[in-house]
């Protein structure tokens, strides 16, 4: 492979940096209240910014196999941050986005195609299942870390607001990953530790191990205490139910909800 073949695979997408001029724009909007509509902007700023924590995430996983032995990677796409270079882009990023949208969760996306008989050793099989998930754990730690020190507390309430929810679907996104269910990640960190046998077991369940997940958090007993859970880790990082509510809520502008600063 050439010295330029490998640069152009691994060169940050201009789709990618479009996501990331979105959030920014739309921030700066939502800070000075510059836009004519403040409920939409912030729809803009959380969705571009959950669109470019999923590139970051199937990134995480795609880089981690290639320091662990797969050399695909790179021309498979996944090293440029572009999410139409995903095995199934409406899996990675359409349905998590509609989700967002309909119920406020941060659901975890389809995966970037591992081919993980190249990778040898456990440990490594692991750290590539978890690389995703731990994208999710830092962004929601910058997200609500300003909360923490107080750098916000001056902030515009509808930046707060933004913030916090945003940050509210990191630690949903984060949550749900890391449950050892099959077809999540959380169950890729632990199944190459599992014997041959149970791994035959439960890979049946894989493809519908995140449609498990979902249906119970539609059971209103299971799902008050996963969003208690949810609640009392941002509430360690200072970051109230009330932003993340207040955010949730100016989000679906579609709704009419008033904005005010």
């Amino acid at each position: 492979m050439t010295t330029a073949s490998l640069t152009r695979d691994r060169q940050v997408s201009p789709v990618f940096l479009g996501l990331v001029a979105i959030m920014a724009v739309t921030g700066w909007a939502v800070w000075t209240q510059y836009a004519t509509s403040a409920g939409f902007a912030i729809f803009l700023f959380v969705v571009s910014g959950w669109i470019v924590s999923l590139c970051l995430h199937e990134y995480a996983h795609a880089r981690t196999a290639l320091h662990g032995g797969d050399i695909t990677v790179g021309a498979k796409g996944y090293l440029t941050l572009n999410p139409l270079k995903y095995t199934n882009a409406v899996l990675s990023i359409v349905l998590p986005v509609i989700f967002v949208i309909l119920g406020g969760i941060g659901l975890p996306g389809g995966a970037v195609f591992i081919e993980r008989g190249r990778i040898h050793g456990r440990l490594k099989h692991s750290l590539i299942s978890a690389a995703g998930p731990l994208v999710n754990v830092l962004f929601a730690l910058a997200l609500m870390l300003p909360f923490t020190f107080g750098v916000l507390d001056s902030a515009p309430v509808a930046f707060r607001a933004a913030l916090a929810f945003l940050a509210f679907l990191q630690v949903t996104a984060a949550i749900l990953n890391l449950m050892p269910v099959p077809g999540l990640d959380g169950y890729g960190v632990i199944e190459p530790w599992l014997s041959y046998g149970i791994r035959r077991q439960l890979e049946p369940f894989a493809p519908f191990g995140l449609m498990a997940v979902f249906g119970l958090l539609w059971v209103p007993s299971i799902s008050a205490h996963f969003f208690d859970a949810i609640h009392a880790i941002m509430q360690v990082f200072q970051v109230s139910d009330y932003y993340s509510s207040l955010g949730s809520s100016w989000f679906r502008f579609w709704n009419g909800s008033p904005f005010s600063s």
